[in-house]
């Protein structure tokens, strides 16, 4: 069973060295903005698996799983899309370490911030843009034409500018 939540006290598990321990959450995620567009998470409720195990040095190894599907327009053609993303994350907090590395962002005092966590990796999977199929053509720069349902659309090609001067010439009529 799911428990909604944005964070995850890991104190009361009460784990030792080498133990672990799976907890099923479901996180709001917030719609992205992209490109001055606003992607919306449906659902905006996602579940999540989170893993957590206890290190020999007092700490946490952590692992974030979950699926997030965003919709909007594709940044190519502005036709309706729908992209799925799996995300598979993981974090390592060691307090006192030496290595800033081995301190999750996440984790403070043994409360796991899985919301943000959750938004962070999301954001780190997605592409440079979200397009509604891998080979979208776009749109036409002249006519604004949608070249994935008209793909040998095309238009005369303009004269060449250096001819200009010749087009103007009149020559006399014999």
């Amino acid at each position: 069973m799911s428990t909604r939540a944005d964070t995850i006290d890991l104190a009361p598990l009460r784990l030792s060295s080498g133990q672990g321990h799976t907890a099923e959450l479901e996180v709001a995620i917030e719609p992205f903005d992209l490109s001055g567009q606003t992607y919306p998470v449906e659902p905006s409720v996602v579940p999540v698996r989170l893993d957590v195990s206890r290190t020999t040095a007092n700490g946490y190894a952590l692992r974030l799983r979950f699926e997030a599907t965003l919709a909007g327009p594709c940044m190519r053609c502005l036709e309706p899309s729908r992209s799925t993303f799996a995300v598979d994350a993981r974090e390592v907090d060691q307090p006192g370490a030496a290595d800033e590395e081995l301190d999750s962002p996440y984790v403070e005092e043994e409360v796991v911030d899985v919301a943000r966590w959750v938004n962070d990796a999301l954001s780190l999977t997605l592409p440079p843009q979200l397009l509604c199929r891998a080979d979208c053509a776009g749109l036409c720069a002249e006519c604004g034409a949608n070249l994935n349902e008209s793909p040998d659309h095309a238009h005369e090609a303009a004269p060449d500018p250096r001819w200009a001067k010749l087009r103007e010439l009149q020559l006399p009529q014999e």
